[in-house]
């Protein structure tokens, strides 16, 4: 096992364990933001460059520290290395920059976007974002586009993470689109207008860490503040069944994958679980599903009722009469 020292704390780790995955097993605010890395797809990370630390120590055997800033997703741990997160000014002064290049093309959707609530670039730019921004030449359009019967693609908002390629290169088992052409005109396209028809293609939406790829069946229906996420499964011969149906009452708005801490699809659902059951009676639902504190759902948070406290004014002290 390998020590490593991630602002101030120590774990313990297997050999070949990433700096990322590392810092995921202290949690909390020690963990790098990931735009692009996936656990569970093969070759994703080390494009979006938002998980950048600092490694100060690279080894006990060899103490002199990284010459540039890391990417934590792809660099391994060596035993007795020093690493620099939240307690490195250069990190987050390195952060802000990426969050400010990642939204140079990416036009103010939030309004309007079936993502907004649950967008990982709208937490990221919320930390570490500018209330302005200093670009002024034009920025990049493209139309909006169906890629798929029911998946609908805004490549205004992509900031070509490849999760999606993956996805469906790994996942899908069929792969029909990529990324096209090179440098700021890279976009995500199919080859000659075809459309994803995989009975996982679904999957693309959830994997997807802005609103690039939305969910047709669900556009524009409602917010995900206003549902109750519920945990919910049923006999489906194509995946485990086990899904999050999103729910308001006894109406299903949309399905989707459930998803852990940081955001990353547990088991992979079909697209019959995803866009044909739509019915409570399709699905058992087993109980409201745990929302983090820190998430815009946990305003309507419903699985603990509490009684609103109640704050009395302060009494005005009167001085005494001499």
């Amino acid at each position: 096992m390998f020590k490593v020292t991630i602002d101030n704390i120590t774990v313990e780790v297997e050999p070949g364990t990433t700096i990322l995955q590392a810092a995921r097993q202290i949690g909390g605010e020690v963990v790098p933001p990931a735009m692009c890395y996936y656990s569970k797809l093969k070759g994703s990370g080390g494009k979006c460059r938002t998980c950048l630390v600092k490694v100060a120590q690279g080894s006990a055997a060899d103490p002199r520290p990284m010459p540039k800033l890391v990417a934590s997703c792809s660099t391994p741990v060596q035993d007795g290395m020093v690493v620099q997160n939240i307690t490195s000014p250069e990190v987050i002064e390195a952060r802000k920059a990426i969050v400010e290049f990642l939204l140079i093309n990416h036009p103010l959707d939030c309004p309007v976007c079936d993502q907004a609530g649950e967008c990982d670039l709208q937490d990221l730019s919320f930390k570490h974002g500018m209330e302005e921004t200093r670009y002024v030449e034009e920025k990049r359009e493209f139309d909006i586009v169906d890629i798929g019967d029911k998946i609908k693609l805004h490549m205004n908002r992509c900031i070509l993470c490849y999760r999606c390629v993956y996805t469906a290169d790994q996942i899908a088992g069929k792969r029909v689109h990529g990324v096209m052409y090179r440098g700021d005109t890279a976009e995500i396209s199919t080859l000659i207008n075809e459309s994803i028809n995989s009975n996982f293609s679904g999957n693309v939406i959830d994997v997807c860490p802005v609103g690039a790829l939305t969910d047709k069946t669900f556009r524009f229906k409602s917010r995900v503040w206003f549902l109750n996420p519920m945990n919910a499964h049923r006999n489906c011969p194509s995946c485990s069944g086990k899904v999050t149906a999103w729910m308001f009452g006894n109406e299903i708005y949309r399905v989707t994958a459930r998803k852990d801490t940081y955001g990353e699809v547990e088991e992979f659902i079909c697209d019959e679980c995803r866009f044909e059951k739509k019915n409570k009676s399709d699905w058992t639902i087993e109980g409201p599903r745990h929302i983090e504190r820190n998430s815009v759902i946990s305003a309507n948070h419903y699985e603990k009722s509490k009684k609103p406290s109640i704050i009395k004014p302060l009494e005005e002290k009167t001085e005494a009469p001499e």
